[in-house]
């Protein structure tokens, strides 16, 4: 049963940084896309980033370029999104979601969420 748990959110001053971890369970993470995904209230749900096996690479939405790293951990079967400089306007509810082999932008496209994880950034 394929399994997301994410973690690490919380409260940040604008400027700060926060790790978000999202832990999988039930299937192997090298053959799986991993994308992550912010919803703030009243708004839809953005997609931030997403990594697969492709030799692109890591794919990032323009709003967080450069502010955003995502990286797997194989071992841990554990995909992190590393966010620097956070903005008040970051402040949202953050889910990983997996599909199997490539990336993509569109959450129709993920059969498989995790709960989310809270991030706000305020002073």
């Amino acid at each position: 049963q394929v399994q997301l748990v994410e973690s690490g959110g919380g409260l940040v001053q604008p400027g700060g940084s926060l790790r978000l971890a999202c832990s999988t369970s039930g299937f192997t993470l090298a053959h799986y896309a991993i994308a992550w995904f912010r919803q703030a209230p009243g708004k839809e749900r953005d997609w931030v980033s997403c990594v697969d096996d492709d030799l692109r690479g890591p794919q990032y939405a323009d709003s967080m370029m450069g502010r955003v790293t995502i990286f797997s951990d194989n071992v841990k079967n554990t995909v992190y999104l590393q966010m620097n400089n956070l903005k008040p306007e970051d402040t949202a509810v953050y889910y990983c979601a997996t599909r199997f082999n490539t990336c993509a932008r569109q959450a129709s496209l993920f059969p498989h969420w995790g709960q989310g994880t809270q991030v706000t950034v305020s002073s």
